[in-house]
């Protein structure tokens, strides 16, 4: 075990009574600004203007993604070792370096890492104690590549089966089981030393589009917020956790019927995040690159709003210029006064407070990356997951002779929105299938088969004693639904899979055999499999309704 940070090897007497003394003033409010930011950059190691960035000044911290960043274990913690070292050869304290490493469909940090089914899948189980143990496993394969914040739980109850951005990223549709599952997975990823950023505050759960793209709007008036949408944020700040996220939503009921996105809302972030429910913590915007933030010119007065309204820290895009526009909008608004002196004060000694902590934990070595006890606990939350929610066609557990013909049929693996990584994952469906059956003949087609695509199964099914459709939203998706009501109509066996969201069975309600993994990874489809033929019960529980 080694520290995160040597506070030994550091010599600059300001940051080592910063550290040593939480309640130190910042005497220079305008120079220590840059604990503000969190920045993104393009490549696998620290690019030379990141490295000229901290040796000139101080810096909150950066953020890491899949896309950008990562390669494999050895690399990344590299590349956060070098950047910890930087900061610290110039005499600053450590950084904060988060990722979205949800588990699920977001995988910030590579497929490596072990393949948690995510959060609706912990849903379906609904068990505190397995949501603790896998947040402490999330944060122990954090810890190991030098990622000291995971941009975890997402707080978000999915009440709206419309909502195109998160889906299996919530525990579910009910506010007191969201808030259960969120504590237990933000205590478990700081149990492992890295902070837990509860997230997207006030929820981002009821809206029918994604902030990547514009503000969706969340229509519910205040009453409505504490019933639903506050509810888990209320327990995962009770559970302690140290970083909240906020959502870029606009509330108009709360602003007297003006948009707003609820990053740049006072009323939002001072009135009830910080005074109605008293968090004291560090409260981090969602990435000011979204299209619900002005961008280009407009980006430097929407930082500043956002300082203004209570917002600790920005997440940046890895644009230099926005970086510099951010960085200079928050100088000029300390110097004309824009910005309070003494709120940034204060709000600096909050991001100080979350470093002093960091200093003080320990990184685990690589070997626990996708170990034994991980991997087994990925298949414990898998198997307890998949749920049957249906089988009137009477077809569990399979009973196919052993000359019978299996045909699985599967749609791409894509990322529906950025905040995704599925296109990353392997189709091992096939293989878990021979497992139990040598006869499985597997089609791989488009997320929107066209008419020929379809009229050619329709053929082909014939050929099978079985057909298995896996969907993935495919209640937005109209040409999956398509696909399975044309197999529908024939009088093969047909069992459907909503390897996604469980709400596909909307989109062809005649389905008479029809399961939900919540997932598209090894896992899930090796508990599908085992399920299947009864090798295990399947134990998972809706833990949302499906429309009709």
């Amino acid at each position: 075990m080694i520290a995160i940070w040597d506070k030994a090897a550091t010599t600059d007497n300001f940051v080592t009574n910063m550290i040593e003394d939480r309640k130190i003033i910042v005497t220079n409010t305008t120079v220590n600004v840059g604990h503000k930011l969190l920045l993104g950059f393009v490549g696998t190691e620290p690019p030379p203007p990141i490295l000229r960035w901290l040796a000139s000044r101080p810096l909150g911290g950066f953020t890491l993604f899949r896309y950008r960043n990562v390669e494999n274990p050895c690399q990344v913690r590299q590349l956060t070792t070098t950047l910890q070292q930087a900061a610290q050869a110039a005499g600053y304290p450590p950084l904060l370096i988060g990722a979205d490493q949800e588990g699920g469909q977001l995988n910030a940090l590579g497929p490596a890492l072990t393949a948690f089914p995510g959060n609706m899948a912990l849903g379906a189980v609904a068990d505190p104690d397995l949501a603790f143990r896998v947040g402490l496993a999330l944060g122990r394969e954090c810890a190991a590549l030098g990622v000291n914040v995971n941009y975890a739980p997402s707080c978000d109850v999915n009440s709206n089966p419309q909502n195109p951005v998160i889906g299996v990223r919530s525990f579910g549709e009910k506010p007191q089981l969201v808030g259960e599952l969120a504590a237990a997975m933000a205590q478990g990823i700081q149990a492992a030393g890295v902070i837990s950023a509860a997230k997207h505050f006030p929820g981002h759960g009821d809206t029918v589009s994604d902030s990547h793209h514009g503000i969706p709007v969340v229509v519910h008036d205040e009453k409505r917020l504490w019933d639903v949408e506050l509810r888990p944020f209320r327990a995962a700040i009770a559970a302690g956790a140290k970083i909240v996220m906020t959502s870029h939503v606009g509330l108009p009921a709360l602003h007297n019927g003006r948009v707003l996105p609820a990053t740049l809302s006072p009323t939002i972030i001072q009135g009830l995040l910080r005074q109605k429910l008293a968090f004291q913590g560090v409260i981090v915007s969602d990435a000011m690159d979204m299209a619900a933030i002005h961008q280009g010119a407009g980006l430097a007065d929407d930082v500043l709003r956002a300082v203004q309204a209570g917002v600790d820290m920005l997440l940046m895009t890895d644009d230099p210029t926005a970086q510099d526009t951010a960085y200079h909008a928050l100088i000029n608004g300390l110097e004309t006064g824009a910005i309070n002196r003494a709120e940034v004060n204060d709000s600096i000694q909050r991001i100080l407070a979350l470093k002093q902590w960091l200093a003080a934990q320990t990184q685990p070595e690589l070997t626990v990356i996708g170990c034994e006890e991980h991997r087994r606990l990925a298949q414990e939350v898998a198997n307890r997951s998949v749920t049957l929610v249906r089988d009137a066609a009477g077809l569990l557990p399979l009973r196919i002779p052993a000359d019978g013909r299996i045909a699985l049929i599967l749609p791409t693996f894509q990322n529906l929105t950025p905040a995704d990584t599925s296109a990353s994952e392997k189709m091992t469906l096939g293989t878990a299938l021979r497992r139990y059956h040598p006869c499985v003949d597997e089609y791989v087609i488009p997320q929107q088969p066209d008419e020929s695509t379809i009229s050619t199964f329709r053929e082909r099914a014939g050929q099978y004693d079985l057909v298995i459709v896996g969907t993935i939203a495919a209640s937005r998706q109209t040409e999956q639904a398509a696909l399975v009501n044309v197999l529908l109509d024939t009088v093969v066996p047909l069992i459907t899979v909503a390897l996604r969201t469980p709400y596909d069975l909307a989109a062809y309600p005649r389905a008479r055999t029809h399961i939900c993994t919540y997932s598209i990874q090894e896992p899930a489809m090796r508990a599908l499999a085992a399920a299947l033929w009864g090798e295990i019960p399947f134990q998972g529980k809706l833990p949302v309704r499906i429309p009709d």
